[in-house]
């Protein structure tokens, strides 16, 4: 066998020093007669599918011996007509990081710039490196909120398009109307401005602007939505973005074929068509965040104030040991090593544990 047949197949330069994403530790489970562990590490809704919506994807089920629709045809209709706006300026994937990364291979290759904000979702360096372009982090305000002045002033002739993330993951923070339509319309026009929307059906801030309403008059301005959060729909990986023609056709030429399965395209409008009940479980969610927030304010905790469904502590240096006090106490939360913790708004039962681990870990400090 020659030295060049025995080697390794050439890859591509740029996939070097790209981190893997790491997904929420799962729960362990309990032995003998230790505690029920809890999964607060990936922002899933501790609720089952609602009953119609199970019904859909099993009988959806029966035929997955047979292609799904490609062109999402039955979800695309739904979603027009859920939203007001054209089937054309829809583009599915699976879920928002599977589209966002659509945007990308659409809009930037090497020698091109991505903006976005740091901390926030750990998915956008990944896969900006993945498409050859170069990510433009910029910091979080003092108060863990997107600093747009800095990341207007990280624009240049090479920025090809921006994540504004909103609420943003993992802080859960968000921007508001004035702050972001001032930015929206100061960014040049020839730059995509992705405005990252995974949980906006947790927001109650009357003053953080509904996105889709931003984009009608705005060409370069996307929507990435997602059934994974609010909708419940995580382990079938469905996502959309709302955009103008342009930019939801090249999605729709750089989408994966089939990517999206009939489970998933017939769960996701079952869920469109049972949003009012979908949304009592939100509130519900909504409630326990409130209470979460409360307790850990009450405890001596700087918590921002957060629109989506987890809170967020800045712990620098303790964020390992906060995340193993909360295993010992049976909650998985999601440690950013250095930086702090993220914890999913979960079951009662769960966020009771989380609360006692914090009042544990806080008096400790």
């Amino acid at each position: 066998m020659s030295e060049t047949s025995a080697g390794s197949p050439k890859l591509r330069a740029v996939l070097d020093g790209i981190p893997t994403y790491k997904p929420g530790k799962p729960a362990a489970a309990a032995e003998g007669d230790g505690p029920v562990a809890y999964k607060l590490s990936s922002n899933e809704n501790p609720y089952p599918p609602l009953a119609g919506v199970m019904e859909q994807a099993i009988a959806a089920a029966g035929v997955f011996n047979r292609y799904p629709d490609m062109a999402c045809t039955g979800l695309m209709e739904e979603l027009a007509k859920r939203f007001g706006v054209p089937v054309s300026h829809l583009a599915t994937g699976t879920g928002s990081v599977g589209v966002a990364q659509s945007l990308l291979q659409a809009t930037s290759g090497p020698g091109d710039e991505v903006i976005y904000a740091w901390r926030s979702f750990e998915a956008y360096p990944i896969i900006t490196q993945i498409s050859g372009a170069t990510s433009v982090k910029v910091p979080l305000d003092e108060g863990d909120v997107h600093d747009l002045d800095a990341m207007f002033d990280a624009i240049t002739e090479k920025t090809r398009l921006i994540f504004v993330c909103n609420p943003n993951n993992p802080t859960g923070t968000v921007v508001r109307r004035a702050e972001l339509e001032r930015f929206l319309d100061r960014v040049p026009k020839d730059v995509l401005i992705v405005l990252d929307e995974a949980y906006r059906e947790f927001i109650r801030d009357e003053q953080v602007p509904d996105g889709i309403e931003l984009y009608r008059d705005r060409p370069n301005v996307a929507v990435l939505r997602t059934f994974s959060k609010a909708y419940g729909l995580a382990g079938l990986r469905v996502g959309f973005v709302v955009a103008h023609e342009p930019v939801a056709a090249a999605l729709r030429k750089t989408a994966v074929p089939f990517g999206v399965s009939q489970i998933a395209q017939e769960a996701a409008v079952a869920s469109l068509r049972a949003e009012d009940q979908l949304l009592e479980r939100v509130e519900a969610l909504i409630a326990e965040r409130t209470r979460v927030y409360d307790a850990l304010v009450g405890q001596g905790w700087t918590v921002p104030v957060t629109q989506a469904n987890f809170v967020w502590l800045r712990l620098g240096e303790r964020t390992t040991d906060f995340a193993a006090a909360c295993d010992r106490a049976g909650v998985v939360v999601r440690p950013f090593a250095g930086e702090g913790v993220r914890v999913t708004i979960g079951e009662v039962e769960a966020n009771d544990l989380f609360l006692k681990a914090a009042e544990a870990f806080r008096k400790e400090l």
